[in-house]
């Protein structure tokens, strides 16, 4: 029984890794609500590069990214670029009001199940913040890209 039993439980963690998004994935045809309830795929988003960037109202460091991502997205938006800001909160009311302090203009979506979340588990975020680089063709290229790999591939 034990053999069985760790038998399925590798069998298990080798399935979730294989349903991760990795590099070379297409972008996944995941629907979530924005911020005024209105249903967003993301795959609506292919033919830009888009940048995917999971975050949280409480965590620290995703509101100091977006004190970065909001000029940069000022700067790049007629660039064929766009950011969909994926929120992993459990309290609708606090993700509203942090869109509404941090000024965020671009697409933010909410998937409120925490790290839990089915887009969190498809995307494997471990941490927050995280973000996945998508071409315009809709293939994810990076994982966490600095400046100067979303810029190059917004040059090309």
């Amino acid at each position: 029984m034990k053999n069985i039993i760790v038998v399925l439980s590798i069998f298990f963690n080798l399935a979730l890794a294989n349903a991760q998004i990795k590099t070379g994935d297409a972008l996944p045809n995941v629907q979530l609500n924005n911020n005024t309830d209105v249903p967003v795929t993301l795959e609506s988003f292919k033919g830009k590069v888009v940048l995917v960037d999971f975050w949280a109202s409480w965590c620290g460091p995703c509101r100091q990214a977006n004190k970065k991502l909001v000029p940069f997205y000022s700067a790049h938006k007629n660039d064929n670029f766009e950011i969909v800001g994926i929120s992993l909160d459990t309290n609708k009311a606090k993700w509203i009001a942090a869109i509404q302090k941090d000024k965020l203009t671009y697409p933010q979506l909410i998937d409120p199940n925490g790290f839990d979340a089915k887009t969190a588990l498809l995307f494997g975020v471990e941490g927050l913040p995280s973000s996945y680089l998508f071409d315009a063709s809709g293939t994810l290229v990076a994982i966490n890209p600095t400046e100067e790999i979303i810029l190059t591939f917004l040059k090309k």
